[in-house]
């Protein structure tokens, strides 16, 4: 029953908690990710003009959105939520360079199908648009390639990115992963450059380029794809740089991208493996 203006009453029969209306309020955490990769892409392109085009990553936001509606619908029986597939297809938006359009929806759609094809006990193993770039860099080498500019001399827009990304990260309680990668990273850097007497400057310089953002913020950090103790994922983030090191030893290019690849769905096979190992044995003991 309300009164004749339409405002509820608030006797103390029947108020009614204010509570849910609050929580209505509250940001969904599932799209801050998506918000912070935008605000990387706009920070990018206005300031270095990163992306090969407008419509290209258009293209490649859309397959990846309509590819997640249509297997998700197909696998689970529902309409799953897209900021996943935003951020998936931003990425590879983002990352991918080539003349043609094909790439980068291919990218996008091998990138969502490997979550729900390449499946282990019910868990995806690979960080889904770091698979689709990996993949491509394998196949067509001489059509694509990656992201690979620094952002100059305007460490302003690097601290920024850094100190937003810092904070969402910590609010997700992953900040330990990215930190263990980001240290590694630059004791291998030093340690390159004493192997092969080149500046220390040109081995630190990668992690200042956008695709590094995108690679410690959300490729390395995914819920997902990631072991699921603490102290497994700082050594999983540690053996990331250590590969990532042997590669630029030997001249890779795209070195982030493969260790990830190689590493990442290593440890949690090696996970799934032991978790079954101590069901096993569970079992026979009972």
């Amino acid at each position: 029953m309300t009164q004749l203006t339409g405002e509820p009453l608030t006797n103390s029969a029947t108020a009614v908690p204010d509570v849910p209306a609050r929580r209505k309020l509250r940001f969904d955490n599932r799209y801050v990710a998506p918000l912070f990769i935008t605000v990387i892409l706009l920070v990018g392109h206005l300031s270095y003009g990163i992306l090969e085009s407008y419509q290209k990553t258009a293209l490649a936001i859309a397959v990846a959105i309509i590819a997640e509606l249509i297997l998700g619908r197909i696998f689970f029986g529902k309409w799953l939520n897209l900021a996943s597939a935003y951020i998936t297809g931003i990425s590879v938006g983002i990352l991918v360079r080539s003349p043609a359009y094909w790439p980068y929806a291919l990218c996008s759609l091998i990138s969502i199908m490997s979550k729900y094809v390449l499946r282990v006990k019910g868990r995806h193993i690979w960080n889904p648009s770091n698979f689709g770039i990996a993949v491509l860099l394998f196949l067509a080498p001489e059509t694509m390639a990656v992201l690979s500019i620094q952002w100059g001399n305007n460490y302003w827009s690097l601290l920024v990115i850094w100190i937003l990304g810092s904070i969402i990260i910590w609010r997700a309680r992953r900040f330990h992963i990215s930190a263990t990668y980001v240290v590694s990273f630059f004791l291998f850097a030093f340690l390159r450059s004493w192997i092969t007497g080149d500046p220390w400057q040109a081995e630190v310089a990668p992690i200042t380029g956008p695709m590094y953002q995108l690679f410690v913020f959300f490729m390395i950090t995914d819920p997902k794809t990631t072991v699921r103790s603490r102290t497994g994922q700082c050594l999983v983030a540690f053996g990331v740089a250590l590969a990532e090191f042997f590669l630029r030893l030997d001249q890779v290019v795209y070195a982030p991208i493969f260790a990830l690849f190689f590493v990442g769905p290593a440890a949690n096979l090696v996970e799934i493996w032991w978790d079954s190992r101590k069901t096993t044995v569970a079992t026979a003991d009972g």
